[in-house]
């Protein structure tokens, strides 16, 4: 038995497509072909090469490199969509980068003209490439592998011997063994053609298709979602209303009247902290309890979310985002009467300590007389104090150890009935004036319990206690379960494709007259999509295989011409010519030490 690997490179090889292979080395991809023709000058040839050319997978890859090189600016660039607050201070502090970075739509990329582009080529890329291929991986399906190439000994991996067995029997072996092994086989003439790997090519348009079904949950995810956030302290709740939210941001095609009934309320935050150690001051319980309901009469449920464990609710996702306190305050006005009660949640400055500041707005106060005198207070709040005897006002832990308001009084118009909206969480001091006592501003440090008295008789505020809020984010993706199921068919269709190898094996077995005598020549040959060590082996293994059912003839194994010399192969010219009348390369029997080898 003789074997012979190679890896032909010269014209007229089984690499070159113009080879006697003929059908053989053809279609073991479903890449299309490229047809050397040049569009006629005129709209239909023009368009014609276009759609070519956007179609093809080199413009497919290139698109989706530019894809994922334009959506760099929008992780590095502050995103109006994200946070407008940090997009209006990069452009206060880069007037003129920020300009040219508007101009450019750096600011809100992912909803940019340009990355938009890029976008819709790439779906469209992808389409016109798969359509095409899925086609023709269809109707390999339903076609039969083709027939043995004339010359076998041109194929990569070749094998040959000789054999007592008649065709027949051997050919009929031959077809069993490949659909034992799982070959799709059949006999064409005096071979057996077989076929295996289908899966590498069904993998690789899976991996497309999962690109182009990720490409659709994305478009769906940014025109349909909705997200909102909401500030709910102890006591309160949230109501899936537009007037609830805070802030709210919305796809194109979100329809907020469409908005499931839902709500919930916060009814009480927990949080505990490292107390030593290099971590001290670090999160170690961070959870919201609340009560929550779906539909306008719905059953009231308890339930506890973390930061990592969102609550599912009607289509949407509640997730705990962060955490405050809010001291509770009483403000009376001259008359003596309680113009404000209630708890004012306070911004973190020191998100490890929860040093925190916020203001106190009164717009109903009077004065003794009666007359309008609206109260605005700026305030510092502490919830462990570490300034003593400093005079300064800062936190040195995150939990209520020591808690301390301060704050600072003013009087006069806060601006609220101007009909410009107000930021909840800032004082506007233009047409405020500050209390002082002395000459010097009114301020106080209060524990809890403690008062502090404006003067002129114009009422005071006392610190009455303190509670928790909870700041949560309430999203609406529709495209998430889709974009899921995309990207896992796109790591099961590119295992298939970089795993499975697809190759096609032939055995061949001719009746030939040798010094008088009637003997089989069998030869056995595979040809892959792609070189790998691993067919020259399973080649090896099926000749193996087979050898029973085909048994080397004795003369084969002690004969003086066990060492044969292989005829030369022929040019490519010759392709066309009629094969010689025996099909193999030796003139004599070969030595069954060589067998079949990579």
């Amino acid at each position: 038995m003789s074997t012979k690997t190679d890896t032909p490179h010269e014209p007229g090889s089984a690499a070159d497509p113009g080879s006697d292979l003929g059908a053989a080395g053809s279609q073991l991809s479903t890449a299309p072909q490229e047809e050397v023709t040049f569009p006629s000058l005129g709209p239909i040839g023009w368009a014609r090469w276009f759609w070519r050319q956007l179609t093809s997978m080199r413009v497919a890859l290139l698109l989706l490199f530019l894809l994922s090189i334009g959506a760099i600016p929008g992780s590095l660039i502050p995103q109006t969509s994200i946070d407008p607050v940090k997009v209006d201070q990069f452009k206060a502090d880069h007037a003129t980068l920020g300009d040219i970075y508007d101009k450019l739509g750096m600011f809100h990329v992912y909803s940019s003209v340009w990355f938009s582009a890029i976008y819709l080529l790439l779906f469209i890329s992808l389409i016109g490439c798969i359509v095409p291929r899925s086609w023709q991986f269809v109707g390999q399906l339903r076609g039969r592998p083709p027939g043995a190439p004339r010359r076998l000994t041109r194929l990569p991996a070749y094998t040959t011997w000789r054999t007592d067995a008649a065709p027949e029997e051997v050919l009929g072996a031959a077809q069993r063994l490949l659909k034992k092994r799982r070959f799709r086989a059949h006999r064409a003439g005096t071979a057996v053609a077989a076929e295996k790997g289908y899966l590498r090519e069904a993998g690789n348009l899976v991996f497309h298709v999962a690109l182009i079904v990720m490409l659709v949950a994305f478009a769906v995810g940014s025109l349909w979602k909705s997200e909102g956030g909401k500030l709910v302290t102890e006591g309160d709740g949230f109501a899936s209303s537009l007037t609830q939210f805070d802030d709210f941001k919305s796809g194109a095609f979100f329809d907020t009247d469409t908005m499931e009934p839902f709500g919930f309320t916060l009814n009480k935050f927990e949080a505990t902290y490292e107390r030593s150690g290099p971590q001290k001051g670090t999160p170690r319980t961070f959870r919201a309890h609340l009560t929550y309901y779906t539909g306008a009469d719905g059953k009231e449920h308890r339930r506890a979310v973390e930061v990592n464990t969102p609550l599912d609710i009607a289509g949407s996702k509640v997730f705990l985002l962060s955490h405050g306190y809010a001291p509770e305050v009483t403000v009376k006005d001259g008359r003596g009467k309680v113009v404000y009660k209630g708890a004012v949640p306070f911004l973190p400055q020191d998100p490890k300590n929860l040093t925190s500041t916020g203001v106190v707005k009164v717009p109903g106060a009077q004065t003794k007389d009666g007359k309008r005198n609206q109260l605005g207070f700026q305030g510092f709040f502490v919830p462990t104090f570490g300034g003593k005897g400093s005079g300064s006002m800062f936190s040195q832990f995150p939990a209520l150890d020591y808690p301390v308001l301060t704050l600072t009084a003013y009087h006069g118009d806060l601006g609220v009935d101007s009909g410009l909206p107000q930021n909840v969480y800032q004082l506007q001091k233009k047409y405020l004036k500050q209390y002082k006592v002395k000459g010097a501003p009114l301020a106080k440090m209060m524990l809890p319990g403690e008062t502090m008295k404006l003067p002129n008789g114009d009422g005071s505020i006392q610190f009455t206690g303190i509670k928790n809020w909870a700041s949560f984010k309430i999203t609406h993706q529709p495209g998430n379960g889709l974009a899921l199921t995309g990207a896992a068919a796109a790591l099961l269709g590119l295992s298939g494709s970089l795993f499975i190898q697809r190759r096609r094996v032939w055995v061949r077995a001719e009746r030939v007259e040798e010094n008088g005598v009637g003997v089989t020549v069998v030869e056995m040959a595979g040809l892959g999509r792609s070189e790998s060590p691993r067919l020259p082996e399973e080649l090896g293994d099926l000749a193996a295989a087979l050898e029973p059912d085909a048994p080397l003839v004795p003369d084969a194994a002690t004969g003086p011409e066990s060492d044969p010399q292989p005829d030369p192969v022929a040019p490519a010219a010759d392709s066309g010519s009629e094969d010689p009348a025996e099909p193999t390369d030796s003139d004599g029997p070969a030595e069954p030490s060589e067998g079949a080898r990579a």
